[in-house]
């Protein structure tokens, strides 16, 4: 296991007050063969300087500076470009992991054979005072499932390069659940590790936090990146909206 070398890819936009925590927590992990690529879209605030006092301390951690502000999906791309790791972990720059996140799914993708994993996490609030219940997560999600599913929480996913061959991000608004489906499309499912291994910091204003229009994004994601018709877009739809009032009903 300690052979098996992660590519860990975080990016920040005016990351600077929760940034230190999330790195952190990965340095904290008990699987040390990892490089920290965080990638930063054009900060107006002190996100360079945390990153920059981590790199000091820590020549596995890198700064990818963008020179014009692109969204997540060109941070993360920017990030990709420059991994070396046969494993790329999605961590958000305001989320936390659990020290055994790492050996504990890099573990389970070993002995499954999966090319395409996810955990269970907790939602924890901004001061990170208050910790919700358990979000579980399905053994198993194809293609099909996915479009009308919300499990993968973004810093709980891991891709294995080797398995699924290279992959980019789509500019879009929800460049990680296309890149999912794109994964899932190639014929890889994602497995899913019924374990608690990641804090999702739910932060008022943040990118996610507006359910209506992230539900209108949903459907473009449909319509316009996977080019569904009008009836399949519609089921699923219909399931992603059930299946996000029960992930969401309690904290």
């Amino acid at each position: 296991m300690s052979s098996i070398s992660v590519s860990v890819v975080i990016p920040a936009y005016n990351a600077e007050r929760y940034l230190p925590q999330t790195i952190a927590s990965v340095v904290a992990q008990t699987h040390e063969n990892w490089e920290l690529l965080v990638a930063d879209d054009c900060s107006t605030d002190g996100t360079r300087r945390v990153v920059a006092q981590h790199t000091a301390d820590d020549a596995r951690i890198r700064l990818i500076a963008l020179a014009q502000n692109g969204g997540p999906a060109m941070a993360r791309q920017a990030a990709l470009s420059a991994a070396r790791g046969r494993f790329i972990a999605f961590l958000d720059a305001d989320d936390l992991w659990l020290p055994e996140k790492l050996r504990r799914q890099l573990a389970f993708m070993q002995s499954t054979g999966a090319a395409f994993s996810c955990t269970a996490f907790r939602r924890i609030s901004a001061d990170g005072c208050r910790v919700g219940r358990v979000v579980r997560v399905p053994p198993r999600l194809t293609y099909g499932q996915l479009l009308g599913n919300t499990a993968v929480a973004t810093s709980t996913a891991i891709l294995d390069r080797q398995l699924t061959g290279p992959f980019r991000m789509t500019k879009t608004y929800y460049d990680d659940f296309a890149l999912w489906l794109e994964i899932t499309r190639r014929g890889f499912p994602v497995s899913g590790l019924n374990e608690d291994l990641m804090r999702y910091r739910v932060v008022a204003g943040s990118v996610s936090r507006s359910k209506a229009r992230s539900a209108a994004m949903v459907w473009r994601t449909y319509r316009e990146v996977e080019r569904l018709g009008l009836l399949r877009s519609s089921w699923s739809f219909a399931r992603y909206a059930v299946n996000a009032v029960r992930k969401y009903r309690t904290f």
